[in-house]
């Protein structure tokens, strides 16, 4: 299987870059895995949040094929723990998913064609965390995913 993550917007802090190029070459011992970060858009202090939630959907949709199997990283999405999160991943890839992408939206979430194109959502933690952080929180469970699949012991219960 597949797996991508598609961001809307590059990670400024150095500090957070530097975890998530930690996390994304542990990630290639347990799968194929492609990153895409998309242009933060330039818009004025006058552009509503709504309309900046539309121009996103449209550059996001552009990066998604029919076959995709869209996963949004969403404050209102299925809480699962790391170790369900794993069975859920296990599941997905047993399945005969062959592309699973997951979405970062930007500050201000995703537009309405984005929920109807998903087919899941979930949610990393009832706190809010800005969008970049959330990047690096997600590579670290999703290699944290893979080594409990692996029975390793990084994960420790």
């Amino acid at each position: 299987m597949n797996v991508k993550l598609i961001t809307m917007g590059k990670t400024s802090a150095s500090y957070l870059r530097e975890g998530e190029l930690e996390y994304q070459g542990r990630l290639k011992h347990y799968m194929k895995f492609e990153r895409i970060d998309l242009n933060d858009l330039k818009v004025s202090h006058k552009t509503s949040s709504n309309e900046v939630k539309k121009k996103e959907a449209k550059l996001i949709l552009k990066q998604i094929k029919p076959t995709d199997q869209i996963v949004l990283l969403d404050e209102n999405g299925q809480d699962l723990n790391s170790v369900e999160f794993s069975k859920w991943f296990e599941k997905k890839s047993l399945s005969g998913v062959k592309n699973l992408v997951f979405l970062v939206g930007g500050a201000f979430g995703f537009d309405k064609p984005i929920y109807e194109r998903a087919n899941d959502q979930i949610r990393l933690s009832s706190l809010t965390f800005s969008h970049q952080m959330v990047r690096l929180f997600f590579l670290e469970q999703l290699y944290r995913a893979g080594s409990i699949l692996k029975r390793e012991k990084y994960h420790h219960q």
